[in-house]
């Protein structure tokens, strides 16, 4: 197999640099025609005929030989089996990182609050936990044991009743990691779907799969799409884009774990991202060079070497103060910092999912055993959007409390407001309680 690499060098400096920046970072995960539709009738399948279109859909598209709902259900103890067919390492680094997540994940928790006011006007936020909360995840051997983990807890640490996991298994492929990965996080129930039928099970439930209030998890096109749909009838995490990882190194850090940072979102899938950004030029070229050294040894290397090739990007700046502007601009999933003192930059980012601080901290241990979620916005999303957290899965309602004189005080005030907006049945409810007029009034 021969592996090349061609990635793309851009200068800061060029008069097209923002042009060509934006082309770099394009990403249209839009369906086409063919994909939205196949899954509008799937999901209308699901909801009329329940249980029997997902058994058909399971049966069709996994090929998964079930003669009843009953056989796509796994119970609690097929869970606790799993943790006995994984190896003790496997378990001990499962049962670390649930540790490192759960611990994280309970300094996110909020409390409910109230304060009250001179006159006995008492308002506030209650928090309270989603009943049920839907994971879906993907299942044969593209499993990913530590993503069970990074959306299971955080709903469990929530205090979410019941957490619903639907993962395919094609051919009756099962992947033990996962399900043990599932026991450890307290995952109440398995169903071995997946797809927009899973989907459309979670959303609206059907004789077996009840329904949930919010679905979270990875998935394929057909699983972006349905949870595009259902969005409103239940709470979605986020539709993600492909794995990216920008590097903001100084030059000083060793070419191949710069590489090597490179590779590791790049192996996902041929449409994720790498870009490292350094002011030191000749530092560029020794990274390069260590991509096409390092490259042939990949298991994944076709993988990755589309990747480089279609999305990556080595560019050169000015100074470590571009370096800080372009990472602002790009707004990555995950950000590098692999500089010599990465705590006088933070206080300058602006825009990432994660930020991974010094020379030693590499993406990776984020995504399996740091303690922070590995679900994070892409796509330029960290614009606007946050990491997965236990705040994803509770919800706040206001509290308000008026007193009589409260009532009074502020009646006066939403009288006039409600008067200026021509709603005269608010108005008037407002002043039935001001205490120095008629209850006629």
């Amino acid at each position: 197999m021969t592996v090349s690499t061609a990635i793309a060098r851009l200068n800061a400096a060029d008069p097209d640099f923002a042009r060509h920046l934006d082309h770099l970072l394009s990403w249209e995960s839009v369906s086409d025609d063919a994909v939205n539709q196949r899954v509008l009738d799937i999901i209308k399948a699901v909801r009329e005929r329940g249980d029997a279109a997902l058994l058909e859909f399971t049966q069709r598209f996994d090929g998964v030989d079930a003669n009843s709902i009953d056989d796509l259900i796994l119970g609690r103890e097929r869970l606790e089996l799993a943790l006995t067919r994984i190896t003790d390492a496997q378990r001990e680094a499962l049962e670390k990182a649930a540790t490192r997540v759960r611990l994280y994940h309970e300094r996110q928790k909020q409390d409910s609050w109230q304060y009250t006011e001179a006159d006995g006007t008492v308002l506030g936020q209650k928090v309270t936990p989603l009943d049920r909360a839907g994971l879906y995840v993907p299942g044969g051997k593209a499993s990913y044991p530590s993503s069970v983990l990074m959306n299971a807890i955080p709903a469990k640490v929530a205090g979410v009743g019941e957490v619903v996991m639907v993962v395919p298994t094609p051919r009756g492929e099962v992947n033990e990691l996962v399900l043990a990965a599932a026991c450890i996080a307290g995952v109440d129930r398995v169903f071995t779907v997946g797809g927009a039928q899973a989907v459309a099970a979670l959303a609206y439930g059907t004789e077996s799969v009840p329904q949930v209030d919010k679905i979270v998890g990875p998935g394929n096109i057909y699983v972006a799409t349905a949870k595009r749909h259902v969005f409103g009838q239940v709470g979605i995490d986020m539709i993600a884009g492909p794995s990216e990882i920008l590097v903001v190194c100084d030059g000083q850090t060793d070419p191949d774990w710069i590489a090597m940072d490179l590779f590791s979102q790049a192996e996902h899938d041929e449409d994720a991202q790498a870009i490292l950004v350094s002011p030191d030029a000749a530092f560029l070229d020794r990274v390069a060079a260590s991509i096409d050294k390092l490259l042939p040894t990949m298991e994944r290397a076709e993988i990755i070497e589309k990747s480089v090739n279609g999305r990556g990007a080595l560019i050169q700046v000015r100074d470590m103060q571009q370096a800080i502007e372009v990472a602002n601009r790009i707004a990555p999933e995950h950000l590098e910092l692999s500089v010599a003192d990465p705590q006088a930059w933070l206080p300058q980012i602006r825009h990432a999912g994660a930020i991974f601080m010094g020379r030693h901290t590499s993406e990776a241990l984020g995504d399996y055993c740091a303690g922070p979620n590995h679900v994070l916005p892409t796509s330029g999303t960290a614009r606007f959007s946050s990491p997965l957290g236990v705040y994803d899965f509770q919800k706040r309602s206001s509290i308000i409390f008026c007193s009589e004189q409260g009532a009074s005080e502020l009646g006066h005030t939403a009288s006039v407001l409600a008067r200026g907006e021509s709603l005269t049945a608010h108005a008037r409810s407002a002043e039935y309680r001001i205490l120095t007029q008629g209850k006629g009034n």
